[in-house]
C-alpha cells in the first residue's frame, strides 16, 4: 500500500512539474512571437522614417533593426522544434518575414532613386498589406496552436491527478481496513498471549501451593518417623539392651555377647540421631534457638567442621512455621557445605528484629561459580535441589532466599517475616 502510494504521488507530481513546464513553454513561445512581431514593428517603422523624412539614422535603425528579426525567428523555431505543425509555421513566418523584409528595402530603395515617387510608394504599401496580415495570421496560429497544446496537456494532467487521488483515496481505505484487520488480530494474540500469561501463572501458584502442600506433608511424615522411632524401635531396642545386660549379670560374658550390647548400643544411638534429625524434639519444646544449638554441636562432632554460632540471648519462641523453616534452612545448608564446598569452617548467625528475622550460614570453602548464582539471583535458576528446596520453602513463609559469592566461599541469607498474627498469637502465649 505504501508503495503503491508513493507511486501514485510521484507520478502525480511529475506530470504537475510537466505541465508547469508547458505552461512556462507557451508563454515563452508567446513572447518570442511578440518579439518577431515587435522587431517586424520597428524595422517597418525605421523604414517609414526613412521615406518620409530620408534621414539617414532611420535607415541605420532599419539596419540595424533587420538581423534583431531573424535572430528573433531563429529563437522561435528552437523553441517549437518539438512540434512539427509549429515548425511549419515557423518555415512560413520565415518566407513571409522575407517577403515582409525585401518590400521594406524596395521602399527604401525607392526613396533613395527617387525621392517624390508617392505612387510607387503607395504600390509598395499596397502590396505589403496581405504580407502583414498574412504574418499576424501565421503568428496568431502559432499562439492558438501553443494554447491547445496547453489545454491538451492540462487536460491529461487533471485526468492523471484525479486518478493519482482515487489512487490514494483507495489506499487509504485499503490501508485502513488491513489496519483494523490487523487490529484485531493484534488484539487477539494479545487476549491469546494474556490467557496464556495467566494460565502460566495460575499453573505456578499451583505449584507453589502444590509444593508448599508436600514440604508441610514432608514435616508432618518426618515428625511421625521421629515418633515412631522414638516410641516404637528405640523402645524395643532398649528392652532387647536392658535383656542382655541382665542375661550377662546372670550369666558369665563371652565376646560375642559383648558385642551385640556394643552393636545395640550403637544401634540405639543411631535410631536416637535419626528420630532427633527427622524432627527435633527440642524444636517443639524449646523453640529454633536450643534446637540449632543442639543440631549445630552435633553436626560438628560428626563432620569435624568447625561451627561458629552466634545467636542472641532470650531470642524466646517464634511463630512454629518459622521456626521448621528456619531449621530446615539450616539443616541444607550445613548438609551442603559438608558435601560440596570443603570448608573446614562455617558460620551460622540469627538475627531476630522487630518484624522480620535473618538467618545467615557462610563458608569458607571453593563456593559456587558466580555464573551460577547470578542465574540464580536474576531468573531463579537453581544450582541444587537442596537449594530449590530451600528457596520454596522459604517463598511460601512469604521471605527470601539470597546468595552472595565470598572470598572465599558462599553466604546465605535468609529472611523471614513476622505475620501480624502469628505476633500477637505469641505475644498471648508469652
Amino acid at each position: 500500500m505504501l508503495c503503491l502510494s508513493g507511486l501514485a504521488t510521484y507520478v502525480t507530481i511529475v506530470r504537475l512539474t510537466q505541465t508547469e513546464k508547458w505552461v512556462v513553454h507557451t508563454h515563452e513561445v508567446q513572447a518570442a512571437l511578440g518579439d518577431v512581431d515587435s522587431t517586424i514593428l520597428s524595422a517597418e517603422r525605421a523604414s517609414s522614417g526613412y521615406v518620409i523624412t530620408g534621414s539617414a539614422d532611420f535607415l541605420s535603425n532599419f539596419e540595424a533593426a533587420t538581423p534583431n528579426i531573424y535572430q528573433a525567428l531563429q529563437h522561435l523555431r528552437e523553441l517549437t522544434q518539438d512540434n512539427s505543425k509549429q515548425q511549419e509555421f515557423s518555415d512560413r513566418l520565415d518566407g513571409i518575414t522575407a517577403r515582409r523584409i525585401a518590400l521594406f528595402r524596395q521602399s527604401i530603395d525607392l526613396r533613395k532613386t527617387a525621392s517624390q515617387n508617392q505612387q510607387g510608394q503607395a504600390e509598395i504599401s499596397r502590396r505589403g498589406l496581405p504580407v502583414a496580415a498574412e504574418i499576424s495570421s501565421t503568428m496568431q496560429q502559432m499562439r492558438d496552436e501553443e494554447k491547445r497544446l496547453l489545454t491538451v496537456r492540462a487536460g491529461s494532467s487533471r485526468r492523471l491527478f484525479t486518478l493519482a487521488v482515487v489512487v490514494l483515496l483507495i489506499t487509504f481505505l485499503l490501508a485502513l481496513i488491513m489496519f483494523s484487520v490487523h487490529c484485531r488480530l493484534l488484539s487477539a494474540e494479545l487476549e491469546a498471549r494474556e490467557q496464556a500469561e495467566a494460565s502460566v501463572r495460575e499453573s505456578e501458584k499451583s505449584l507453589r501451593s502444590l509444593t508448599g502442600r508436600l514440604l508441610r506433608l514432608q514435616d508432618e511424615e518426618r515428625r511421625r518417623f521421629s515418633r515412631e522411632l522414638h516410641d516404637s524401635l528405640g523402645q524395643y531396642l532398649a528392652g532387647v539392651k536392658m535383656n542382655l545386660d541382665m542375661f550377662t549379670n546372670s550369666q558369665p560374658a563371652d565376646g560375642l555377647l559383648a558385642q551385640a550390647i556394643q552393636l545395640l548400643d550403637q544401634s540405639i544411638a543411631e535410631t536416637r540421631t535419626i528420630s532427633h534429625l527427622l524432627h527435633p524434639p527440642l524444636l517443639d519444646e524449646a523453640g529454633f534457638s536450643s534446637a540449632a544449638k543442639w543440631y549445630l554441636e552435633g553436626f560438628a562432632l560428626r563432620s569435624g567442621i568447625d561451627v561458629k554460632i552466634n545467636l542472641p540471648e532470650n531470642v524466646g519462641r517464634l511463630p512454629k512455621p518459622i521456626e521448621l523453616g528456619l531449621f530446615r534452612v539450616l539443616q541444607e545448608s550445613l548438609t551442603n557445605i559438608h558435601r560440596h564446598s570443603g570448608s573446614s569452617r562455617a558460620d551460622v548467625a540469627l538475627k531476630v528484629f522487630a518484624d522480620k528475622v535473618i538467618l545467615e550460614v557462610r563458608d569458607y570453602g571453593k563456593g559456587i561459580p558466580r555464573e551460577l548464582v547470578e542465574n540464580f539471583r536474576a531468573k531463579g535458576t537453581s544450582v541444587g535441589v537442596g537449594l530449590a528446596g530451600m528457596r520454596e520453602r522459604v517463598r511460601e513463609l512469604g521471605g527470601h532466599l539470597d546468595i552472595q559469592p565470598k572470598l572465599p566461599g558462599n553466604s546465605i541469607s535468609v529472611t523471614l517475616p513476622f505475620p501480624q498474627t502469628d505476633k500477637a498469637v505469641n505475644a498471648a502465649a508469652d
